[in-house]
């Protein structure tokens, strides 16, 4: 049979005009819708903050929000920035120990915020702040609780991440598996810091 009488089944090869991995491109896009869901939460503080008449944010009821407590775990997630920073470019360096403890680290920092967020919403609870007590709250609650959830899934993607670096499945030529993620990771700081200072600073 000639090979011009064989016909192709299937669909064919996607067009990969773009210089973009399809995994980078893909999660670049998840974080853009993110940012508008994060987007509509800060619409609803803003609204207490500035249009809502007689309105103040905290303290309430003789309850400040903790923003020492607060301040300390922004610099225990900046920090698990910089840990993924050197584990990312210890795998494109080839020095596999480093991306093992970069990323040991930054998964230990980032499980350190979210029990010490966590803590604090017990305490908060306790003098009587909760979701249902007040609109300022609410709030509180839905906007840290949200960043709160993207950190859960960070770190989800982080416990993999690691797992597979001591499996030895990255190398300095295939390492996407590491800085998709970290992308993901980093976005996560970025929110917070915009979250701290809007809701703890201002």
């Amino acid at each position: 049979m000639e090979a011009a009488s064989v016909h192709h089944h299937g669909p064919p090869a996607a067009n990969r005009s773009s210089r973009v991995h399809p995994a980078l491109l893909g999660m670049l896009l998840f974080i853009i819708s993110e940012v508008m869901v994060f987007g509509a939460f800060f619409t609803a503080y803003f609204f207490i903050r500035v249009v809502v008449e007689n309105a103040h944010w905290f303290p309430i009821d003789g309850v400040d929000l903790p923003v020492g407590v607060a301040s300390v775990n922004t610099a225990i997630l900046l920090s698990s920035s910089l840990t993924l920073h050197w584990a990312q470019t210890s795998i494109k360096n080839g020095n596999h120990t480093g991306l093992k403890v970069g990323m040991l680290l930054t998964f230990l920092l980032g499980a350190t915020f979210l029990f010490v967020q966590v803590n604090e919403y017990i305490v908060l609870t306790g003098e009587g702040i909760t979701p249902q007590s007040s609109a300022q709250g609410s709030v509180f609650f839905a906007l840290t609780g949200l960043h709160g959830a993207h950190v859960a899934v960070g770190l989800t993607l982080l416990a993999i991440v690691t797992l597979r670096s001591f499996r030895g499945h990255y190398t300095p030529e295939e390492h996407d598996g590491v800085e998709v993620p970290g992308i993901y990771w980093h976005f996560v700081d970025i929110m917070w810091v915009v979250v701290f200072t809007t809701v703890y600073i201002l």
